[in-house]
């Protein structure tokens, strides 16, 4: 989806009904506002961090035992 919107007087933008629908924002819910350099991203604000948080690069971990990791993660402090 790619919509234009205009910022008003009051530097404010309505979010387009289809975009509200899609991630199901509701009225006086927060968005989170990332400024990169060349774009502003709008992110719906989780409830809880670390419910969303929970299990993300779930993937990278598979091929390794955390204790073997940690292990040499603290062999290489004491070096």
């Amino acid at each position: 989806m790619q919509t234009a919107v205009t910022m008003s007087r009051k530097n404010q933008i309505v979010v387009p009904r289809e975009a509200r629908e899609k991630l199901h924002l509701q009225p006086g819910q927060q968005l989170l506002v990332l400024s990169k350099e060349d774009r502003i991203v709008l992110i719906p604000r989780p409830k809880n961090f670390t419910e969303r948080m929970s299990g993300l690069h779930r993937e990278v971990w598979q091929a390794i035992d955390a204790d073997d990791y940690i292990a040499d993660e603290r062999d290489g402090w004491r070096k």
